[in-house]
């Protein structure tokens, strides 16, 4: 299981101060970084166009291009008003020394280089951008090369993903320094960052804060493991609820997904009395609503809303099943319940074992009683208030689907693919959520390794076919494909018995 850390920007902004004050050279660091970056993907000898800007990130860059040039490149450095700090102004005289040109705006007469770096605004920018720097974003997204933006794309908040305004570099690829930022992976970064990397940089270990939450990258180590001693029991039981008249196929798809993805056993608590069986999945028992009291209590695991409308009826069995103990996960109509329901929302709160909800950004703002453009404008504190408030693990699905926890430490999913824009697909994530619960696993790693299960069968779809035609009902064989990618992985990698040697025998021919 590989994480990255996330640091707050005030843990962030204070360890930066603390490196340099201890002589950590940061800039000179970064640079290296970005030329051994630079270095595993283009020759020497390459032109590179390095684009600096006024402050801290610009100086990274400058930096930057006179490793470059010392390591064979042709840089090509492009710097309108340079930092007066005593580090950039230091790279900048280097770079006068060698004899290379700084040009102060895009050199359109220049050869077209192999790659551009974007070191213009970094992590601190919290304003639209304005003149020379917004005509220097359009020179940068208009060049015939790829775009390598140093710690952020210029223009986008590095902890929210947001656009500071309406200039900002679309990059194809993007180097961060220290540690992991959410705004990467999320909002409109999901689009504009490009590939991640993290280059870490050396600082001391006691210098380092507290990460206030992880970059999930391969969690196969949360994958529970499947014993060939086993039985149907061994993996727990699931409960859905929903399937409401005229809304049967969500319920369907989150049940069918419980078992695609391992449970034991699921039941499909529907309140729809004419459906009685699955023809397509016989496996999945269908139960009536006057059932409800005996399935709660069997079940391991409960799941409740995909389809389940909001009648009086659906209201009683989620109040219902928020009193029970065990593992729950509430989903679409049940976290509609939750939000116009004042005294579910304080049983929820009560919960000795916290619930998992799996709001989509609308869902969200109803549970929290404010627009969904407040949520999407900073998706972390969204996600935040509402684990608090409820008590619970947070899924705020989306780009960069967050997990959160009620103490406020978060996942975030680097993977995604608009290929998992369709409807459904929130119910299947809800099925595959209550298997790993069924199986064993806590909320919060249970919710974790369903959400980047899914986006990898979603990325694996767009990779192999393109953005579209991944249907929902497709997706629980797809997400246990992928269970079974891990698990094969896994073993791959245990140590093996080698065969018997060949034993002599006196009847056997020698050769």
């Amino acid at each position: 299981m590989t994480h990255e850390p996330i640091y707050s920007p005030a843990d962030l902004r204070r360890l930066e101060q603390q490196a340099e004050a201890a002589g950590c050279g940061l800039m000179q660091q970064a640079a290296e970084a970005t030329v051994a970056w630079i270095r595993n993907r283009f020759s020497p000898g390459a032109a590179i166009r390095v684009v600096a800007g006024p402050g801290n990130n610009g100086g990274d860059a400058l930096w930057a291009a006179v490793r470059l040039a010392e390591a064979g490149y042709r840089p090509q450095v492009v710097c309108p008003r340079p930092s007066e700090a005593p580090t950039p102004q230091a790279a900048l005289s280097r770079l006068l020394a060698m004899g290379l040109p700084v040009w102060p705006m895009w050199p359109d007469a220049l050869p077209t280089p192999a790659l551009v770096v974007d070191g213009l605004f970094g992590i601190g920018l919290a304003r639209p951008l304005a003149e020379p720097w917004s005509t220097l974003v359009r020179a940068i997204n208009a060049a015939p090369a790829p775009v390598l933006a140093l710690d952020v794309p210029s223009g986008i908040d590095a902890w929210t993903g947001r656009r500071s305004g309406s200039s900002v570099v679309r990059a194809h690829a993007t180097l961060t320094f220290l540690c992991a930022k959410p705004g990467l992976h999320t909002s409109d970064g999901a689009d504009l960052a490009g590939e991640v990397d993290v280059a870490r940089l050396q600082v001391p270990a006691s210098l380092l804060p507290s990460a206030e939450g992880a970059l999930i990258d391969t969690p196969q180590d949360a994958l529970p493991l499947r014993p060939r001693n086993s039985h149907k029991g061994r993996f727990g039981s699931v409960l859905v609820i929903g399937a409401a008249p005229g809304m049967a196929g969500a319920g369907l798809l989150a049940g069918t997904t419980a078992l695609a993805c391992g449970a034991g056993k699921v039941w499909l608590l529907t309140l729809d009395p004419t459906l009685t069986v699955s023809p397509t999945q016989p496996e999945l028992m269908i139960r009536p609503l006057n059932d409800s009291r005996t399935l709660l209590d069997e079940a391991a695991v409960c799941a409740a809303g995909p389809g389940l409308g909001t009648s009086v009826d659906a209201a009683s069995v989620v109040a219902a099943a928020v009193d029970r103990p065990g593992p729950l996960v509430l989903d679409a109509d049940a976290l509609n319940l939750l939000a116009a329901t004042p005294s579910l929302a304080e049983a929820l709160a009560q919960r000795a074992l916290p619930a998992v909800l799996t709001p989509h950004p609308a869902e969200a703002a109803r549970l929290l009683g404010c627009t969904t453009a407040a949520v999407q404008h900073d998706r972390v504190a969204a996600a935040r208030t509402l684990a608090a408030r409820y008590h619970a693990l947070v899924v705020l699905k989306g780009a960069g689907s967050l997990i959160m926890r009620p103490d406020g430490f978060y996942h975030v999913c680097p993977v995604g693919s608009p290929a998992l824009a369709s409807a459904g697909q929130g119910d299947v994530l809800t099925g595959v959520i209550a298997a790993l619960l069924a199986q064993g696993l806590s909320p919060f790693d249970a919710a974790s390794l369903a959400v980047w299960l899914h986006a990898m069968a979603g990325r694996r779809h767009e990779d192999l076919q393109g953005p579209v035609g991944l249907r929902a009902g497709l997706m629980g064989d797809r997400v246990a494909e992928e269970m079974n990618r891990l698990y094969r992985q896994r073993a791959a990698s245990q140590p093996v018995m080698p065969p018997p040697l060949r034993q002599w025998r006196a009847d056997w021919p020698e050769f």
